[in-house]
């Protein structure tokens, strides 16, 4: 990385970053009382409260949100007429999954093979280190250029939308000129890139009955509707042979023009085991940002240990669909729960809830911000091009601060390249990826705030 003020600095605060994720990742911070105590997360959100304080933030507030979690709000006035950057991120974090398939201690930040592993790391308490390290970086070397507002969420992970909810009572709170979401990542490792689309997502809990109560399978097997068949035979009519998502009504064949995403470093980043085949048709591009994907996310059912013969009365699923830019959420809702009902077999009882739910994002990449950050990532990242592509997941507040400042420049970077692994076990994060982001992130305010003031 060239060596500038900046750059050296951010390089020099390496150490203490690390120390600082080792305390945010400690969190068992998953907003899932059911998992995991809520006062890891209220811990969480204490820390990230007194590290704002310590940056000499005003107006530091828990904001007690309306799904039950806090969400973390500060801010830092800049100079007079300076425009006004939101930076975002968030401390929740997805559950560990399968402890023993941690090399080490999901909440232990662990240092191997020069990646810095442990839940959250990357997705998403590294990115608020990230804005810490950017802002250390400007009050450094002559201060920070514009005025600055940080919320970092508390419940992203579980899309109940509490933040969203909360920013659309309280419009004028996260109010800016333009939007630094710190929860994307660049395409591939040490590539620089901004993430212009996102999918929307839904979450449909499915229950099916079909008996008064289970029955012994050779008494009654053969005949008496087994609701965990139905639920399968369900399940599976939204797939096509090819493992393309089929709702009716709903269209698969959008096309991305953008940044392609070779199969060959598509499997690898997925893990794919030889000789298993790819669902879907089109570009892997086309599959990952353009169109919808639905996934069976866990199936209420006795597990195989303990199981009896039994012919079984109810059974459930939880259900997700990611939605492409360019379809609304809530007629996709509508059009995945008439394909459900009207593909339950043999009567069945049908129960659906929706738990979750948040619209596609699409951003302007020829805003002004976008050639501030251009600039800034060319030069922390030794000259490289900053890249634009689409990303599969969803991040529903997007859209919402999108609704509140339609005027509002928004761009989308952070540390969740494929090799850090998100959601899965052994996540991580690069070191050289957030000194180099943070060291982005800090240039880029200070070309914007020159934009703004030219």
């Amino acid at each position: 990385m060239s060596q500038n003020p900046i750059a050296e600095t951010v390089a020099s605060l390496m150490p203490r970053a690390k120390a600082e994720l080792t305390e945010l990742v400690a969190f068992q911070s998953v907003a899932d009382w059911a998992q995991f105590p809520k006062s890891e997360s209220e811990g969480a959100a204490n820390w990230v409260a007194d590290a704002l304080r310590a940056e000499g933030f005003q107006d530091v507030a828990l904001l007690d949100t309306p799904d039950g979690t806090q969400s973390v709000y500060g801010f830092l006035p800049g100079p007079e007429g300076a425009p006004t950057v939101l930076l975002y991120a968030h401390y929740d974090v997805q559950p560990p999954l399968d402890d023993a398939a941690w090399i080490s201690p999901a909440f232990e930040l662990t240092e191997r093979d020069g990646r810095w592993y442990g839940r959250g790391a990357a997705d998403c308490k590294g990115g608020f280190i990230m804005h810490l390290l950017a802002l250390r970086a400007l009050k450094a070397n002559g201060g920070v250029p514009v005025s600055v507002k940080v919320i970092v969420e508390g419940s992203e992970e579980q899309g109940t939308g509490g933040l969203q909810q909360y920013a659309e009572a309280h419009p004028e709170l996260l109010a800016a000129d333009t939007i630094v979401i710190g929860d994307a990542g660049n395409f591939r490792l040490g590539l620089p890139t901004v993430t212009a689309t996102l999918r929307g997502m839904t979450l449909i809990k499915v229950r099916i009955d079909t008996l008064g109560g289970n029955l012994h399978s050779g008494m009654f097997g053969g005949v008496a509707p087994d609701a965990l068949a139905a639920l399968i035979r369900l399940l599976d009519s939204l797939r096509s042979e090819d493992g393309s998502t089929t709702v009716d009504g709903l269209a698969s064949d959008a096309v991305w023009e953008g940044l392609q995403y070779p199969e060959a470093d598509f499997r690898a980043d997925a893990k794919v085991l030889d000789g298993v085949e790819l669902i879907g048709e089109g570009t892997i591009a086309d599959r990952l940002w353009a169109r919808p994907a639905v996934t069976v996310l866990g199936i209420d059912c006795p597990p195989v240990v303990g199981a009896t013969p039994s012919v079984h009365a109810s059974a459930g699923a939880l259900i997700s669909l990611r939605v492409p830019p360019g379809v609304d959420t809530a007629e996709a809702i509508k059009l995945l729960e008439a394909h459900l009902i009207a593909h339950t077999p043999w009567g069945a009882k049908l129960e659906l809830e929706v738990v979750g739910q948040g619209q596609p994002f699409q951003a302007d990449t020829t805003s002004p911000a976008y050639a501030s950050m251009a600039a800034a990532l060319r030069e922390a990242y030794d000259g490289q091009e900053m890249q634009i592509s689409g990303m599969g997941g969803s991040i529903p507040l997007c859209n919402t601060l999108t609704s509140l400042y339609p005027a509002a420049e928004m761009l989308l970077i952070g540390l969740s390249e494929p090799e850090a692994q998100i959601h899965a076990v052994n996540e991580s994060v690069s070191p050289e990826e957030l000194e180099r982001l943070s060291v982005a992130e800090a240039l880029f305010l200070v070309n914007y705030a020159e934009s703004k003031r030219g």
